[in-house]
């Protein structure tokens, strides 16, 4: 396999024009556009006819994170605005999920705007009504990291779990490519019908086209859907500076996978699996790397991490992914595991040998970022024409944009 370090970024750009980022979703989730890709042919259809689109007997996968409302505002005496960004728990926490439901007071680690008006030691504090009940939040700035902040945020009553306090104060934050506020309609369409566990701070956008009626139409078809959960963190929009790729570090997020589903995956081998959305895709490749972990035995839950360079760098290429998820299945089943939690940090740029997916749908990505470096993984140097027929043909980009059904 080709090691991607001198992977220069430039030669995977292209011009989007501001027009075409789509500020508002459409008033129907599944009529957005898809564009298929399949045998270097390109053709078009709509979200709503995916299933005929779709093998019988495929499984799809989908990430069931939920957008948190991880933007906070805090006025201070003076009248200047502090926001505070919550990006995801300080590593005191085993999970996202533990430091979500916990109550009265939690550590974060977060972006902060204004930070340089805020002195350490001073207790930023927020007043919210609700009927007859006032919460109060305060934060307080505990440490300054390398791009980032750790606050501890208390509240009363302790009694809430820091996900009610952020659902009744916070807001949801749409993508810095989206140029305006937040309006109440975003509270539902940022987030997909299946959202079901706290944790993003930004939507598995893949997701959003999809309808009650398009899982009906799937499910008649007899092809599977089944969910992972990987909460999506704010380095999803983070560029790459570096010219190259050996000074990019990927960013680490959470992944929560049962063991149910990993049968699934491994039953459906040799047939068509699709990663509805790329933080699905990652998840699922990395569920490889940990099973080739457990494969050469010295695996603990310490390793229960995928490190960005690991599938360019591990000795372990020759087996299969049958084999790699068997080995974790076992691994699972001894340890009396049910689901299996930890991080992955794999990028998946051109070079890489797909091991689980054999197709991904998937919204239309920013010029220069590792979203756009995965799907040119998957398809080769055919991503541009995949992206000139779409800026060609009035298609919408970024995440309330069309989307794109990528064959391998």
């Amino acid at each position: 396999m080709k090691h991607p370090k001198n992977i220069s970024i430039a030669d995977y750009s292209y011009d989007l024009p501001e027009h075409r980022i789509a500020e508002f979703p459409l008033a129907e989730r599944d009529a957005s556009k898809l564009l298929v890709y399949q045998n270097e042919h390109i053709r078009e259809d709509i979200y709503k006819n995916l299933s005929a689109t779709i093998p019988e007997g495929s499984l799809l996968v989908f990430n069931n994170t939920k957008v948190v409302e991880a933007r906070l505002l805090f006025q201070k005496p003076t009248g200047g605005v502090i926001e505070i960004f919550c990006l995801e728990p300080h590593e005191q926490y085993p999970d996202i999920t533990t430091a979500m439901s916990t109550t009265g007071k939690v550590w974060w680690q977060c972006l902060v705007g204004g930070a340089s008006k805020w002195k350490k030691g001073q207790v930023l504090e927020k007043k919210i009504i609700q009927g007859n009940d006032t919460i109060i939040l305060q934060a307080s700035y505990i440490e300054k990291r390398t791009g980032s902040f750790i606050i501890e945020l208390s509240w009363t009553p302790d009694t809430l779990s820091f996900a009610e306090m952020l659902h009744l104060s916070g807001a949801i934050p749409l993508p810095p490519y989206i140029k305006r506020t937040a309006v109440a309609a975003d509270a539902e369409r940022y987030q997909t019908v299946y959202a079901q566990h706290d944790g993003s701070v930004a939507a598995p956008t893949a997701g959003l086209h999809f309808t009650k009626d398009v899982f009906a139409s799937l499910a008649a078809k007899n092809i599977s859907t089944d969910f992972v959960t990987l909460h999506v963190g704010a380095g999803t929009f983070k560029p790459v500076k570096s010219e190259t790729l050996q000074d990019h570090e990927m960013h680490a997020e959470y992944i929560d996978v049962s063991l149910s589903l990993i049968k699934k995956v491994m039953q459906h081998s040799g047939t068509s699996i699709v990663a509805v959305g790329t933080t699905s895709l990652r998840t699922l490749e990395s569920l490889y790397w940990i099973g080739c972990k457990a494969a050469e035995g010295t695996f603990s839950p310490a390793e229960l991490l995928v490190k960005q360079w690991d599938p360019y760098e591990s000795a372990c290429k020759q087996v299969t992914m049958k084999e790699a998820l068997q080995h974790l299945i076992i691994y699972m089943e001894t340890h009396k595991m049910e689901r299996l939690i930890g991080k992955t940090q794999i990028l998946i740029t051109p070079g890489y040998v797909f091991k689980v997916i054999s197709g991904l749908i998937t919204n239309f990505h920013q010029p220069q970022s590792t979203l756009l470096l995965l799907v040119a993984a998957l398809v080769g140097e055919k991503w541009k024409s995949i992206y000139e027929h779409a800026l060609n043909h009035d298609f919408r980009f970024l995440s309330y944009g069309d989307g794109c059904l990528l064959w391998k």
